[in-house]
């Protein structure tokens, strides 16, 4: 177990966005959050990151780099913790709509995405491993973020957030806005990421895609978990079909 969460309740002041929500991501799993736009499925990552509170139910996550000795797994609350410190643990978020600094350089958004590590050799590692899943980022790499396309944007962010070297990566609608041959590269890279062994959350309205490369599936209904399996099953299922695929 990397992540549990149990019986979650978001409000939005009188709406309430979460209504018990429940599931887990295991080490080095992919697991897919899907669901109609307004379901609550970035709240629940945003709820995660700490940048939203929850108000009722509990997020456990076992850290393996929280101080703790020998590098022993540590149970960790994540319900009122900062959202800077998730950094720290080995949590790392890719935001919707990307956010990266479009007035710094492609380089200077990368080491942002390293600002709380020390490991200068490992870093510069790790400048290597997102040049080779992203080479256009390579290409670029002085070049200011907001002049790159769309792709390449979200290949930044993507980028930035592996920096920071994540046990679990939170992404979030990585393929909006971007072209179908796009959709198709990043979703490659998603798996390739996988494969390194960092587990990853992925929130995807593209569910063909999502439930093509995850392991798991939690299908969210106006803020609730409506249907849940391996990815390969629900993507068989007639009213996962019906609903998300485009087909009866």
């Amino acid at each position: 177990m990397l992540l549990d969460v149990q019986n979650l309740h978001v409000h939005y002041g009188a709406i309430h966005a979460l209504k018990g929500v429940s599931f887990n991501v295991d080490r080095g799993e992919i697991v897919t959050l899907i669901g109609a736009n307004g379901a609550g499925k970035s709240t629940v990552l945003r709820t995660i990151s700490g940048l939203i509170r929850p108000t009722d139910g509990s997020m456990s996550y076992w850290a393996a780099r929280a101080g703790s000795p020998g590098g022993a797994e540590q149970q960790v609350n994540l319900c009122s913790l900062a959202a800077h410190k998730l950094v720290d643990l080995g949590i790392s978020q890719v935001p919707e709509g990307r956010r990266i600094f479009s007035n710094l350089t492609v380089m200077d958004n990368l080491e942002l995405g390293a600002y709380r590590r020390r490991d200068k050799a490992e870093i510069e590692r790790d400048f290597q491993m997102v040049f080779d899943l992203f080479p256009r980022l390579k290409e670029r790499r002085a070049q200011a973020a907001g002049t790159l396309s769309g792709g390449e944007q979200q290949m930044l962010a993507m980028g930035r957030g592996l920096m920071s070297r994540p046990d679990l990566l939170l992404l979030d609608e990585p393929s909006m806005g971007l072209a179908p041959l796009l959709v198709k590269e990043i979703f490659q890279v998603i798996a390739r990421i996988n494969q390194s062994g960092t587990a990853i959350l992925l929130v995807e309205q593209n569910a063909s895609m999502a439930l093509a490369v995850a392991r798991r599936a939690y299908v969210l209904e106006t803020g609730s978990i409506a249907l849940q399996g391996a990815a390969a099953d629900l993507a068989k299922d007639s009213r996962v079909q019906a609903a998300y695929l485009g087909s009866a």
